[in-house]
């Protein structure tokens, strides 16, 4: 268990939920292992604004005595997951990295992190971004910059970048963030994990401030394909308090990543050359 917890900040979503759910480690010292991880290495990232420890802490204590009882707390089981400060929660605050909202307190939790949670995710706690998502490099958020774990001179990406800087750096095992031009995409390039921006509609942004909302959409950053599927997978569908969801069944995406043997094929734009 000990070589598992060591390797824990690089392990997939998908490989670490397993794990708990057969009890080779515990949601417990999951969520530990990655609030521990925050307090020693967060500093020169500055990927949190807001960490949740006791709330976290409980949340694993539930799942591990879900499991205890035989009862399946869903395929996130006690999986640590980190969200964009501009994604609503009833629990800390939502800044959206502006000191307008300093001390603004959520009355609902956005669908998304709800969707997430009853999937068994555990939350640590609430990633700076650029103020109100509008940046390109997590450099104008009112609680300081934010690094690129690979080298903490250089930028992350924005306006998730405290998202991508997360799971980069292993301070959670997956995150969400939002795209409305690149927000998601960009910095997982600059990082190095895996970003995905849904189709319009996929992913209720009930709980999601608003920067342009037909454009707006939350999306996950994973160490995997695998792992980003499986979030998109507990996340999308339509949502009653979201008028612009789209009212079209779910597919099982991680199923769609092993269909068919065709042979990939990567196009690149020949003015890029």
């Amino acid at each position: 268990m000990e070589a598992g917890l060591n390797q824990m900040q690089t392990q997939s979503l998908t490989s670490l939920a397993k794990q708990i759910r057969s009890r080779e480690c515990s949601a417990l010292e999951a969520c530990t292992f990655f609030l521990d991880r925050i307090e020693k290495l967060d500093g020169p990232i500055n990927a949190y604004h807001e960490v949740y420890r006791q709330r976290a802490t409980d949340q694993a204590k539930a799942i591990d005595a879900a499991l205890d009882q035989g009862q399946d707390p869903g395929p996130l089981a006690g999986v640590p997951i980190a969200v964009k400060d501009n994604i609503v929660t009833d629990y800390g605050t939502t800044t959206a990295g502006s000191q307008i909202l300093e001390h603004f307190k959520s009355p609902y939790t956005a669908t998304a992190v709800e969707k997430l949670e009853a999937a068994g995710a555990v939350i640590l706690g609430k990633t700076n971004c650029d103020e109100f998502a509008m940046g390109s490099s997590t450099e104008h958020c009112a609680w300081g910059a934010t690094s690129n774990p690979w080298d903490t001179t250089r930028v992350p990406g924005g306006s998730s970048g405290g998202s991508a800087a997360a799971v980069t750096a292993g301070l959670c095992c997956a995150s969400i963030g939002s795209d409305t031009g690149g927000s998601i995409r960009q910095p997982a390039a600059l990082c190095g994990v895996v970003g995905c921006k849904p189709s319009y509609g996929r992913v209720s942004r009930w709980g999601l401030i608003a920067f342009g909302s037909s454009l707006d959409q939350i999306g996950p950053f994973t160490h995997t394909v695998e792992d980003a599927a499986m979030m998109l997978q507990v996340m999308a569908g339509l949502d009653a308090h979201d008028s612009t969801s789209a009212a079209v069944p779910v597919p099982d995406y991680t199923a769609a990543l092993s269909e068919g043997d065709r042979p990939w094929r990567l196009g690149v734009p020949s003015q890029y050359l």
